[in-house]
């Protein structure tokens, strides 16, 4: 059965990949570009089943409080858009934000943008943020802080040992996380081949987020006071957030 959204020349791809994979004379690098490509096909079909529901981008609520990219850490109050279950509308935000212009107050977002390619998706998201709120709306976003590891470099074994045990609790390449550039590494090129976790594209710093959201249209970008009501307190330590205000 098809895929909800899936078109029939997706579908054969899709396939077409899968068993691709499942040779195992497959090298290690042809698979590892096959799994990326099977999760963009996985993301494309949520988004195109949206699509179809809504062919013009935008959706008929008018959601005040949003968030962006959440995954399992859904916000009470909020409208939840994420390319993956769970969330309350499936949408793909590389390709634009599906709501209507100057309608929301707050859309917040945290170890999200880092996911997302630069410059394309980056800046389009950023002047799709400030479209989509209203005057003196706010924009909150928490990305992993570059500034934070490089200014710490070189660190201690000790400090090494804190950092691992912070980011890479549930991780399964620990073994590989050996030395305190490799945290670097994580902020700058997270690549872990995981079927959960997403590449890190781009780092950002303060002084980035503010030329981002400087440059999309926003009048003041500023530190933002994490909030454990928002946000998720695991992303708290050696994060950076700013709030930008339209």
């Amino acid at each position: 059965m098809n895929h909800p959204g899936a078109s029939p020349s997706l579908d054969y791809l899709g396939e077409q990949i899968a068993a691709v994979l499942d040779e195992p004379t497959t090298t290690h690098g042809l698979a590892r570009t096959l799994r990326a490509a099977a999760k963009e096909f996985e993301l494309n079909r949520y988004h195109r089943a949206s699509q179809k529901a809504w062919p013009n981008g935008r959706i008929d609520e008018t959601p005040t409080k949003v968030q962006i990219g959440g995954g399992a850490h859904r916000l009470d109050g909020f409208y939840n858009i994420d390319a993956v279950p769970p969330a309350d509308l499936l949408w793909d935000v590389r390709e634009g934000i599906p709501l209507h212009d100057a309608t929301v107050e707050f859309l917040f977002s945290e170890h999200f943008l880092e996911h997302i390619d630069y410059p394309r998706s980056a800046k389009h998201y950023a002047r799709e943020g400030h479209r989509v709120l209203a005057p003196n709306g706010q924009l909150v976003t928490g990305v992993p802080d570059a500034g934070y590891v490089l200014n710490q470099y070189p660190a201690g074994p000790e400090q090494a040992a804190q950092m691992i045990e912070r980011w890479y609790a549930k991780r399964n390449c620990r073994e590989d996380i050996n030395t305190f550039l490799d945290l670097i590494n994580y902020v700058f090129r997270d690549q872990d081949d995981d079927p959960i976790y997403n590449p890190h594209y781009w780092a950002y710093d303060h002084e980035k987020l503010v030329q981002l959201f400087t440059e999309a249209g926003f009048s003041t970008v500023e530190p933002w006071t994490f909030d454990p009501a928002l946000a998720n307190r695991k992303r708290q330590w050696a994060s950076v957030y700013v709030v930008a205000t339209k």
